[in-house]
């Protein structure tokens, strides 16, 4: 499936649930908010968006700890964990989605190349971090990222079986 085709699926399951959507980004710049807000009617589920690239930016927007990101670094499940709550706070979300990892050219090593990428969910105060590794260029591993992340949400969203306010009327997506 496309991520147009994942996000309009992680839009009509989390509206049929009555649940809302937030995402902290990182290495994917934006771009699984920007494959939701391309959905008409998204507004009724996703409450909006971060881009945070750099560590200053993960500390004061997302409330990842300093010491969090001088022990483990940016691309890490903790910094994941610590993005996707941090949105969810933030934007009072029921769900959300974090990115953050070395799309490349340049900024890997031999214990995080590039291409690895860490991801962060948050489904209704559950949090779990995923780790995937990608190859190609910049813009592969960015668009396989989104992709993969959008898919993730979609399965664990579909696992999720306490459903605190279901909708009786939702939206249709086209």
């Amino acid at each position: 499936m496309t991520a147009a085709e994942l996000a309009r699926d992680v839009l009509t399951v989390l509206d049929s649930r009555g649940l809302t959507l937030a995402s902290a980004e990182s290495c994917t710049g934006g771009m699984v908010a920007s494959a939701i807000t391309d959905i008409p009617g998204a507004s009724a589920v996703f409450l909006g968006g971060v881009v945070a690239y750099s560590n200053d930016s993960k500390q004061r927007l997302l409330l990842v700890p300093a010491q969090t990101l001088a022990t483990y670094g940016a691309v890490s499940s903790q910094t994941a964990l610590d993005m996707a709550k941090g949105v969810a706070g933030a934007m009072g979300s029921d769900c959300a989605v974090s990115i953050t990892g070395i799309a490349g050219p340049d900024g890997g090593s031999a214990e995080k190349p590039v291409g690895t990428v860490w991801f962060g969910f948050s489904i209704q105060g559950v949090a779990t971090a995923e780790l995937a590794h990608f190859s190609g260029d910049r813009r592969a591993i960015r668009q396989a990222a989104t992709s993969w992340a959008l898919e993730r949400l979609l399965v664990l969203v579909n696992r999720t079986n306490e459903l605190d306010n279901p909708r009786k009327a939702g939206v249709s997506f086209p």
